[in-house]
């Protein structure tokens, strides 16, 4: 199966898996990868831009705390209503989009170069998350303020997303709870527990759940409901996929590569 993941130099040369990897070796991962060195330069230019043109200290702190409670809100709809919908395959040009940015995900949830979201998606969707708002409030620096917050919770999110999908029980009980309630998401049930560090969305909008027990399995949590006979009709993220398979099988066939 071809995940469209992009081989690099280095460390990047070769292919990943969190669930054979250490927390040091995340780490070391982490900070070398792509889309995450973007995430934090985009942030530092905001942090510069904020410094050149600053808002008041009451406008500015009004523009991060609403750009942290934004963050939340906004994942959960798009990863209820983008990543897990059922009109992107049907659509030939984001078909291939849908594919790489969650469908190979949940084929395989430990693959680490597919776990990460593309810039190209990812920064337009933190701006106009962003930076309209903290610009209403706070003019440019505002605006800067909005900005550099919701890209660093990006990553801040990404980070606690690696943890998740390591092969470890955390202690702390937090870290234990949300790992907990993002594996039922993955290997029970995917129309529930949408979020990564904040599950009060899923509260309100009445999909989360606590336990295998709480649900009966879904028969497409690995497929997120791209089935053969859907391939039929929509055959643009089979053919770039080599099929639609279980994530035993591609595991089996990561190894073979």
């Amino acid at each position: 199966m071809n995940t469209t993941a992009i081989r690099r130099t280095g460390f990047w040369s070769q292919s990943h898996h969190l669930d054979r990897m250490t927390l040091r070796e995340l780490v070391v991962a982490y900070l070398q990868y792509p889309a995450i060195l973007i995430y934090l330069g985009l942030a530092a230019v905001s942090i510069g831009a904020f410094v050149y043109h600053p808002a008041s200290i009451g406008r500015t702190a009004l523009s991060v705390a609403v750009a942290v409670l934004l963050f939340p809100l906004v994942w959960y709809g798009l990863h209820r209503f983008v990543l897990h919908s059922r009109w992107m395959w049907k659509v030939s040009f984001l078909a291939a989009t849908w594919k790489r940015i969650h469908y190979d995900h949940h084929q395989d949830p430990n693959h680490l170069e597919v776990l990460f979201g593309s810039p190209l998606n990812v920064v337009p969707t933190v701006a106009l998350s962003t930076i309209p708002i903290g610009y209403w409030i706070g003019g440019p620096g505002g605006a800067a303020a909005a900005f550099a917050t919701g890209l660093i919770q990006t990553c801040i999110n990404e980070f606690f997303h690696c943890i998740q999908h390591l092969s470890y029980k955390p202690k702390n009980k937090w870290l234990a709870m949300i790992k907990q309630r993002h594996m039922e998401h993955h290997f029970h049930d995917e129309t529930g527990n949408f979020g990564i560090t904040n599950f009060w969305w899923d509260h309100l909008g009445r999909t989360h759940y606590a336990g295998a027990a709480a649900r009966p399995k879904s028969r497409t949590v690995f497929n997120l409901g791209y089935t053969d006979e859907i391939a039929e009709r929509y055959p643009k993220v089979r053919d770039l996929s080599g099929g639609v398979i279980s994530t035993a099988e591609f595991r089996q066939r990561n190894k073979a590569a």
